[in-house]
């Protein structure tokens, strides 16, 4: 149980909330560096980064789900 009532995540349930969550923070963060550098803080800055992030995302999440398992395969070699 992680607190109360609700219990840990299933390993099966893992492999696929993992990477969703690293892809939602990873694609948010880079897509926000990106455009504060790009554009600086402009008027109307969040729309425009909230819809480019949801662009990025729907790019990132597959990524992550194929690339993911070479990625382990490469790293379990060392």
């Amino acid at each position: 149980m992680i607190f109360g009532n609700i219990s840990k995540l299933a390993a099966k349930l893992a492999l696929i909330i993992v990477p969703f969550i690293l892809s939602c923070l990873m694609s948010g963060i880079i897509s926000l560096i990106n455009m504060l550098c790009t554009l600086g803080w402009i008027e109307g800055f969040l729309p425009l980064w909230l819809h480019n992030w949801m662009i990025s995302w729907a790019f990132a999440f597959p990524i992550v789900l194929l690339l993911l398992p070479v990625v382990r395969k490469i790293t379990g070699l060392w």
